[in-house]
């Protein structure tokens, strides 16, 4: 059952929805980081007093984007049977958030999850996204966005099968659906809450209208849209309505699909899905590479690698945001965790918030297809 109104052409209904599905928080759930830069750091393993708040749902302070498990959006062949040790390595690295999605594979990261944290599950919180309009028998991809209700309750049920679990810890709809008011989402969302199914509601990439709507019919927990050094945008108003709210931020891509790991330079060309993305074209790379230069001098200033301080820096910001940067390797996971022990003073933040700011990065930072898709306010409820 369809609510959207999408091209017909196949072909471009497929790009669009792999490119929009990025971050997904990561995407969108996660970033790419296949690379570190700077001083190379033992194992970090993030401790017990390493927790943020996303409303009244604790998690690490550092999770992890699952969206790579589920094949190579960066060009990175993954087994699956190394992505369950990844989890699991994880963990072990004290890692207790893990974000997740139906449209990953579809299905594929849920169920490597699901095998993961088998006799866990109580020592992680677990966030899957729904709203994509994806058979639930056969995981074919279908026209367009559906967040119709009945769809919604038949999604979690499947989820729950695929990651092995009674309850969905944060539930996101992955893309407001423009066809379907907030109201009855967030509405059904509250059953499924007094069901003991889920625990806590999210959206990703909202409306501001819509973040407010939702959460006066069930309390959001957290937002999870794009935000690093190279992407601001929720500064001007989302983060400032989650905090009146009280509702936590989840940033994917927060290394910047790997720009912000020293590791790109001007003559750096993709193969992978950062080719359709203006950010990363030739023209804007030339500019753009100033911030990849501002990170490497704060990052020896600091004594840390690159990626360690671009996620220092989102810790910094407000004390409830959660990165969620994605990896298929584990010693990226215990480098990113090193960024939970970078502190900057008072004078040092300002001094860094300054520098980025005075940079202008040229580009938009996704495909039109899928910046279509964000940002947008749910249709008003016909009462």
């Amino acid at each position: 059952m369809s609510s959207s109104q999408q091209p017909t052409d196949s072909r471009r209904r497929e790009l669009i929805f792999s490119a929009a599905t990025l971050g997904l928080a990561t995407a969108l759930g996660g970033s790419v980081v296949n690379a570190t830069s700077g001083p190379s750091t033992p194992p970090t393993r993030l401790s017990p007093s390493d927790r943020r708040k996303l409303g009244k749902l604790e998690v690490s302070s550092i999770g992890l984007g699952c969206m790579q498990m589920a094949g190579p959006i960066y060009g990175v062949q993954v087994e699956r049977k190394d992505m369950v040790v990844l989890a699991r390595g994880a963990l072990d690295l004290g890692v207790t958030f893990f974000d997740t999605a139906e449209a990953y594979g579809p299905f594929v990261s849920e169920e490597i999850l699901g095998e993961a944290l088998q006799g866990v599950r109580n020592q992680v919180v677990i966030a899957t996204k729904f709203g994509w309009n994806i058979d639930q028998e056969t995981g074919k991809r279908l026209e367009g966005l559906n967040s119709q209700p009945d769809h919604i309750s038949r999604v979690v049920d499947g989820m729950l099968r695929r990651l092995r679990t009674d309850r969905i810890d944060l539930l996101y709809q992955h893309r407001v659906d423009p066809n379907v008011p907030i109201e009855d989402v967030a509405g059904a969302v509250k059953d499924l809450i007094a069901q003991g199914k889920v625990l806590h509601f999210g959206l990703s990439e909202p409306g501001i209208k819509t973040i407010r709507r939702a959460h006066a019919v069930q309390p959001v927990a957290a937002i999870q849209n794009e935000y690093s050094m190279v992407w601001r945008g929720p500064e001007a108003e989302v983060l400032p309505v989650c905090e009146e709210l009280g509702i936590g931020f989840c940033a994917w891509s927060p290394l910047g699909m790997g720009f912000l790991t020293g590791t790109i330079d001007e003559k750096s060309r993709f193969t992978d899905y950062r080719a359709s993305t203006p950010r990363y074209s030739p023209e804007a790379l030339k500019a753009n590479v100033a911030l990849v230069d501002l990170v490497k001098t704060w990052a020896a200033r600091k004594g840390v690698s690159a990626p360690q301080l671009s996620l220092a820096w989102l810790l910094a910001q407000k004390p409830w945001i959660v990165p969620i940067p994605g990896t298929t390797k584990l010693r990226h996971i215990e480098s990113n965790n090193g960024a939970a022990a970078v502190r900057f003073s008072p004078g040092e933040l300002r001094e860094l918030n300054a520098a980025v700011a005075a940079i202008k990065i040229e580009g938009d930072r996704l495909s039109k297809g899928s910046l279509d898709m964000t940002g947008v306010e749910a249709p008003p409820k016909r009462w």
